[in-house]
């Protein structure tokens, strides 16, 4: 999965404020991609209610939807 907020829909939205990927890339500057394990780890977390689930949703492009 490739996380950028700034190819996310809910990007200065109110569900962005619960979202984990902005504690993600805290440190990080432009696009990061997680593994299918790190991923999945983080969603069974979010399901636990640990942490706040991924929110990411693509914006659409003339080629599709801008994440992978």
């Amino acid at each position: 999965m490739i996380i950028d907020c700034d190819a996310c829909v809910m990007d200065g939205t109110a569900a962005c404020a619960d979202c984990i990927v902005p504690m993600l890339l805290s440190e990080s500057a432009g696009p990061t991609r997680i593994g299918d394990d790190e991923e999945a780890a983080l969603r069974n977390l979010s399901e636990a209610g640990l942490v706040a689930p991924i929110r990411l949703v693509g914006r659409r492009t003339d080629r599709g939807v801008a994440l992978a």
